[in-house]
C-alpha cells in the first residue's frame, strides 16, 4: 500500500516531522510518500493562505495519482480536502478530519491545542466544515511568537502542555487534539502528563487512510462528490488539467 503524504506548505522539515510521526504507526507493508509543495508559503495559518495550498494541493494530487492508493492532505485545517474528493478516485484524508473523527470515538467533546493564535479563525471554520461544532469544547491557541516552524513543537513543549491541561480542567474536553502540521509526533511524547486521551492528527490520517484503501469505496457517481463533468482549463499544470478535462496526460491538450 503507498499513501501520499502530501504536505501543501513549503518547509520540507515539516514534512520530515509528519512522515517520522505517520511511520511510527503506519501498518507493515505501507509506505508513505511524502511529498512538500515547491511553492507557497512556509506554514499556512490564514483562510488566503489555505486557499493557496488547497489549489497547491489538487495539483500535487493530480502529479502523484495513479501510482498511490490514497492520500494524506497535512494541514490541519484540510485545505482543498472537499474539491479532491470530487476529483480523484482514490480516497483523500485530512489531518483536521480525521484528528476530530477519531476524537470523537474516546469522548464526547474534543478541545483543539495549537501554536499559533492567527491559527483560530480558520481552525474554528474548518471544524464548522465538517459538521463537528457541537462536539468541539474550544480552541486554545499559545500568544507570542515563535522561533522556527520546524522546531515549534520542542521550543513550545511545555506551553502547549499547560495549555492542553487547561483545556481539560477549564473547557470538561474529554479529548485533546494537537493541531498543526509542526506538532506531528508531540502527542506521543506528552501523552502522560495530560490526563485524557490525546491524538496526534498524521496518526489518526495514516490509520484512517490504511482503513479507506482496504475497504476500496467506489468512486462516487451521483451526490454531491460526484466527479464533475469535463470543462476546457487554461494554463493549470498538465497532470491537474487532464484530471478535469478527463483525458490522459498523454493525450495532450484538446
Amino acid at each position: 500500500m503507498r499513501i501520499l503524504l502530501l504536505n501543501p506548505n513549503t518547509t520540507a522539515a515539516v514534512t520530515d516531522l509528519l512522515h517520522a510521526a505517520g511511520s511510527r504507526v503506519a501498518s507493515p507493508g505501507t509506505e508513505l510518500v511524502p511529498a512538500t509543495a515547491s511553492r507557497g508559503v512556509p506554514y499556512i495559518a490564514t483562510r488566503a493562505e489555505a486557499q493557496i495550498g488547497g489549489a497547491i494541493a489538487l495539483e500535487m494530487l493530480a502529479e502523484a495519482g495513479p501510482g498511490i492508493d490514497a492520500a494524506i492532505i497535512a494541514a490541519f485545517g484540510d485545505p482543498g480536502l472537499f474539491g479532491a474528493r470530487e476529483l480523484f478516485e482514490f480516497p483523500v484524508v485530512g489531518l483536521a478530519e480525521a484528528a476530530m473523527l477519531t476524537a470523537c470515538m474516546v469522548g464526547r467533546r474534543f478541545s483543539i491545542v495549537t501554536f499559533a493564535g492567527a491559527l483560530a479563525p480558520w481552525y474554528e471554520e474548518c471544524v464548522a466544515m465538517h459538521g463537528l461544532t457541537a462536539r468541539c469544547a474550544g480552541i486554545r491557541t499559545l500568544d507570542g511568537a515563535f522561533e522556527s516552524i520546524s522546531e515549534v513543537q520542542a521550543e513550545k513543549e511545555e506551553l502547549l502542555v499547560a495549555l492542553a491541561n487547561r483545556a481539560v480542567e477549564r473547557d470538561n474536553a474529554d479529548v485533546v487534539i494537537l493541531s498543526g502540521a509542526p506538532l506531528a509526533g508531540l502527542a506521543a511524547k506528552v501523552r502522560d502528563r495530560i490526563p485524557v486521551p490525546v491524538i496526534d492528527p498524521v496518526a489518526a490520517a495514516v490509520r484512517q487512510a490504511e482503513t479507506l484503501a482496504v475497504l476500496n469505496p467506489r468512486k462516487a457517481v451521483a451526490g454531491t462528490f460526484r466527479r464533475p463533468d469535463p470543462k476546457p482549463t487554461l494554463g493549470l499544470p498538465e497532470p491537474l488539467a487532464a484530471v478535469i478535462e478527463h483525458r490522459s496526460p498523454k493525450e495532450g491538450a484538446r
